[in-house]
């Protein structure tokens, strides 16, 4: 009898020490960061180094509104350490899911055993799709679990709606990956470009918030489409959710086009 999904299955199982080690990792930085939050994120002499910071600083670190649980929980946690850990892990899977596979000669191997290129392609990018669910309801229930005792004050269908942007912005990233690997047949492609599309997100909310005459890079960064409203605090932009997650189903279509169209291993 078939299996049902043998590519997604065994990319989940190959990969399950690296989506373990990505856990602990974003374990740690919620247990670092969140409970220092009574001590410095809430006392009046943060805010006072915040406000002694150069303004462009601030706004370049989201720190702006660090003040506050929620604020400081999204600057710390969802902006950067989190943003960070989750786009490498998500990168890392979706250069390998084709452009890795096809460099180590297993792609070719795999094509051998009665699959189609488009089974490929969406059984891996499902495969990263919920590795990256994973991680992000781990950090759901992190994120609450601290709630109280680190006196956050973040409320439950705020901090739903951050972390399903959290795991938007880290699937557009894999799936950039995934696109770029099933293009190029290279891993380091992959790589390539689904950092561009975290790191250049992250800088152009940066420099599109110090000035008037350059915020229309913010309209170019997925970054402050996802963060821009500050979701922690305000709730998710439902308009920006589907429009990450919409993007990235469009991405894993073109890839299952690109490696249908050319030849593996040339």
């Amino acid at each position: 009898m078939p299996k049902i999904l043998p590519l997604f299955t065994k990319a989940l199982t190959d990969s399950w020490r690296s989506t373990l080690a990505w856990a602990v990792g974003l374990s740690a930085a919620c247990m670092l960061y969140l409970p220092l939050y009574p001590s410095i994120g809430g006392s009046a002499q943060m805010q006072d180094l915040i406000n002694a910071l150069p303004p462009e600083m601030t706004k370049a670190l989201n720190y702006d509104q660090i003040a506050s649980g929620p604020g400081y929980t999204q600057a710390t946690l969802f902006g950067l350490i989190g943003f960070m850990l989750m786009s490498m892990a998500s990168i890392g899977w979706g250069a390998a899911a084709v452009g890795g596979d096809e460099e180590s000669g297993l792609l070719e191997l795999t094509l051998a055993h009665s699959v189609t290129r488009v089974q490929v392609v969406l059984e891996r990018a499902l495969a990263i799709l919920i590795r990256i669910a994973l991680l992000s309801a781990l950090i759901f229930l992190l994120v609450l679990g601290l709630n109280g005792p680190s006196q956050l004050g973040i409320d439950v269908g705020h901090l739903a709606g951050a972390v399903l942007l959290f795991a938007a912005l880290a699937l557009l990233s894999g799936t950039a990956a995934l696109l770029a690997g099933a293009l190029s047949g290279r891993k380091v492609y992959g790589i390539a470009a689904g950092a561009a599309v975290a790191v250049l997100g992250y800088v152009f909310n940066a420099v599109g918030r110090q000035s008037p005459d350059v915020e229309w890079l913010l309209n170019l960064s997925p970054y402050h489409w996802a963060y821009g409203n500050s979701p922690v605090a305000n709730g998710a932009d439902w308009g920006a959710t589907a429009g990450l997650y919409g993007i990235s189903a469009a991405l894993i279509v073109l890839a299952a086009v690109a490696l249908q169209r050319r030849d593996v291993g040339v």
